[in-house]
């Protein structure tokens, strides 16, 4: 069965997509949902990003790590995209918080954590990693997408790149620099609009009059559409979707994760100064990770039991490359000038 899922959007009354219900339920069974193998390598990855934010918080805490952003309840709409990219042909582009599908893409798990502790050597991307590294220059990412994507289709690559971004990274200009690009030149781009409801601490109502950020793909000529960002069978099958029109030469799509930061923006940011209590506790009852555990279980795919054992293999797994990141050294003083004068 094939479905145009950008079509059926538009033409609907602009509810984001959802197949799979909070309650682990399926709320259209007739509908394509990820193969059997791909949903258990889906929560190992989401399971493995929850004791990553977990870890690397508790870090923080101690004055051991720097900055860090949670992807805390936004595991499904990260990992659902990232499983319909092929990582040995296509790019990835991240944003600041997609750290599963960067870990999927090919970074190692201990240069990741690397990265945090400053150890900047060790922090290096693999040359065979198709992908940039974070971005925390807010939308800064996206020409640079727009360009790998391009580059690719004029090459006559069969590459596509994978992009994310926030919802506050739609009111920035290189936002509609990328998308205008992309789209006159038609490139194989899919662009996640990751909206978790808040641009650090100001509401997706404060930043534009659209009923939906994925209206906006309209306005530079290719789909949009929007889908539960919790719900990972949704996501995957949109952006599968995408990935293979773009591949064929369709051109860009804007797929626009519906969903909520169920943790803070950073470890510098307190949510309880400008969120609501009440809000966040019916934010956790979509939790995507519980909705796919239910899911699994409730299927026949995996015990709980089953599920404890991967639990404990990923926070182990964590936990040794962790010791090996601090194995590496850290800069000294001279790394301020290094890569950055000839002399």
């Amino acid at each position: 069965m094939s479905t145009d899922w950008a079509a059926e959007w538009a033409a609907g009354d602009g509810e984001p997509l959802r197949f799979l219900g909070p309650d682990g339920g399926l709320v259209r069974p007739d509908l394509p949902r990820p193969p059997d193998d791909l949903l258990g390598e889906a929560l190992r990855l989401m399971l493995l990003s929850r004791a990553l934010d977990q870890k690397c918080t508790s870090l923080h805490r101690q004055g051991r790590l720097g900055l860090y952003a949670p992807v805390l309840g936004q595991e499904a709409a990260v990992v659902g995209s990232h499983l319909a990219i092929d990582p040995a042909t296509d790019w990835l582009v991240p944003a600041s918080r997609e750290q599963p599908a960067m870990l999927r893409h090919g970074w190692p798990l201990d240069r990741l954590l690397a990265s945090l502790l400053g150890r900047i050597d060790a922090a290096r991307i693999p040359d065979h990693v198709r992908m940039l590294p974070r971005q925390q220059s807010i939308a800064s990412q996206l020409p640079h997408a727009a360009g790998i994507a391009w580059a690719t289709a004029i090459r006559g690559l069969d590459g596509v790149t994978l992009a994310y971004c926030g919802d506050g990274a739609t009111s920035e200009g290189d936002f509609h620099e990328a998308c205008n690009l992309a789209g006159v030149m038609g490139v194989p781009l899919v662009l996640v609009v990751i909206n978790n409801q808040y641009a650090i601490s100001t509401p997706v109502s404060r930043q534009t009059r659209a009923i939906r950020l994925a209206h906006r793909a309209r306005g530079y000529g290719f789909p949009g559409v929007a889908v539960d960002g919790d719900d990972l069978f949704a996501v995957h099958e949109v952006t599968r979707q995408a990935v293979e029109r773009a591949r064929a030469g369709g051109g860009p799509t804007m797929i626009e994760a519906v969903t909520y930061r169920m943790s803070f923006h950073n470890t510098s940011d307190n949510p309880s100064l400008y969120r609501d209590p009440s809000e966040e506790a019916e934010a956790g009852l979509r939790d995507p990770v519980a909705r796919l555990v239910a899911y699994a279980t409730g299927a026949g795919l995996m015990t709980p039991d089953a599920i404890d054992v991967v639990e404990a293999e990923v926070r182990a797994e964590v936990a040794a490359a962790l010791d090996l990141a601090l194995s590496y050294p850290a800069p000294g003083p001279e790394e301020i000038f290094r890569h950055v004068f000839s002399d």
